[in-house]
C-alpha cells in the first residue's frame, strides 16, 4: 500500500453518500482530506469523521459548477494542506423524472454539477500536478456512463459525457508519458441519500435498483483506484458487470427490457414524500436541514460487501490461479493418457 500518512486528497461532493464515505476511508488512513460540497452541516459532520478517524480535514464550501470556486478551493488546499495529491471527483445532482417533465434550467444545471462540475475540478487538479509531473485524479463513474436507464436523462448524460472526457484526457496523458494519472471507477446502484434529496417527479419514493451496495463497497473502490491509477478504469459490483456486459451484447433487448421494467424498478410503493427537499439549486442540508450521512434509507436491502469488487482488484492472481489450475488439469489428463 502506498504511504498515505502525509497524503493530500480533495473529495467533491464530501458532505454525503459516496464522497462521505470515500473521505472517511482517507481519514481512515491518516491522510489530509479537503471536503469540497454546499452542504455545510454535512461538511461539518464529514470533517468530524475524519478526525475521529486519526485524519486531518478542511472544509471548503463549494458549488463545483462555478469553475472560480475551483480554483479557489484548489488553491486554499495547497496552501493549508500542501500540494495535492489525489483529487476525487464525486459531487452530482440530478433529476428523477421523464425527460418531458424536465425543465431546460434543470438539465443544465444537471450537467453543469454533474458534468462540467467533474471538468472544471480535474482542470484545477491538473493545472497543481502537472509541473510537478505527479497526482491521480479519480473520476467517480456509473455503469449508466455506458448504459442510459428511463428517468434519469440528465444523469446518464452527464455520465456519458464524462466517460468521453475521461477517455480522451487519458489518451493525452499517455502520449505526454505523464507521471499524473486519471483512472474512472463504474459504480453499481448505491444506498445513499440521493434518493430523498434529488428533485423528484415521481409519483412514488425514489430507489436503487437492486442490487444495492452500501458506499463503504464504493469508498474502497475509490481508495483502491487512487493507489493503483494506470487502469483505465474499475468496474464495482456484478450488476455492473451484468449490465455492461449486456448492453454490449444487445443493447436492443436491453432498451426494450427497460422500458417494460424500468419505471417500476426505480420507485419504491410509497408515495414521495410532500415535503422531500431537493438539492438542485441549493444544499439540501440547509435551513432546518440536517445531516444526512453516507447511507440512505436501504440499509436493510444493501450489502456490505463485492466478491466482483474483490476480483477486479486481485485479476492478476486469478488469472495466474486459472492458468496454474488449467495446466494441472492437462498434466493430469495427459498422465491418463
Amino acid at each position: 500500500m502506498a504511504e498515505t500518512r502525509n497524503q493530500v486528497v480533495v473529495v467533491t461532493g464530501a458532505s454525503g453518500g459516496i464522497g462521505r464515505a470515500v473521505a472517511r476511508a482517507f481519514g481512515a488512513r491518516h491522510a489530509s482530506v479537503a471536503l469540497l460540497a454546499r452542504g455545510e452541516k454535512g461538511l461539518k459532520a464529514a470533517a468530524d469523521d475524519i478526525r475521529g478517524a486519526g485524519g486531518t480535514a478542511l472544509t471548503i464550501p463549494t458549488d463545483v459548477a462555478d469553475v472560480d470556486q475551483i480554483e479557489s478551493a484548489a488553491d486554499r488546499v495547497e496552501e493549508e494542506l500542501g500540494p495535492i495529491d489525489v483529487w476525487v471527483n464525486v459531487a452530482f445532482t440530478s433529476v428523477f423524472a421523464r425527460f418531458a417533465d424536465i425543465r431546460p434550467e434543470e438539465f443544465r444545471r444537471v450537467t453543469e454539477v454533474s458534468y462540467l462540475g467533474y471538468v472544471y475540478g480535474t482542470m484545477a487538479a491538473l493545472n497543481r500536478m502537472k509541473p510537478r509531473d505527479h497526482g491521480t485524479v479519480v473520476q467517480v463513474g456509473s455503469a449508466l456512463a455506458y448504459r442510459g436507464i428511463p428517468l434519469q436523462s440528465a444523469y446518464c448524460g452527464a455520465k456519458h459525457a464524462l466517460q468521453g472526457f475521461h477517455e480522451s484526457l487519458r489518451c493525452e496523458l499517455l502520449s505526454e508519458r505523464s507521471g499524473v494519472h486519471v483512472t474512472m471507477v463504474q459504480m453499481p446502484a448505491v444506498n445513499t441519500p440521493q434518493f430523498s434529496w434529488v428533485l423528484s417527479r415521481l409519483p412514488h419514493h425514489a430507489q436503487p435498483v437492486p442490487p444495492i451496495y452500501q458506499p463503504e463497497v464504493a469508498a474502497r473502490a475509490v481508495v483502491y483506484a487512487a493507489d493503483h491509477p494506470r487502469r483505465r478504469e474499475y468496474w464495482v459490483g456484478g450488476s455492473t458487470v451484468g449490465t455492461l456486459i449486456a448492453n454490449a451484447v444487445a443493447p436492443g433487448i436491453l432498451d426494450r427490457y427497460l422500458a417494460k421494467v424500468g419505471l417500476r424498478s426505480q420507485q419504491t410503493p410509497d408515495p414521495k414524500p410532500a415535503d422531500q427537499p431537493a438539492n438542485l439549486w441549493k444544499p439540501a442540508d440547509g435551513a432546518g436541514g440536517h445531516d444526512y450521512g453516507a447511507h440512505g434509507e436501504f440499509d436493510g436491502k444493501s450489502t456490505p460487501r463485492s466478491l466482483q469488487l474483490w476480483a477486479s482488484q486481485h485479476h492478476g492472481l486469478l488469472a495466474t490461479c486459472g492458468a496454474a489450475l488449467a495446466g494441472a488439469s492437462l498434466a493430469a489428463w495427459r498422465s491418463r493418457s
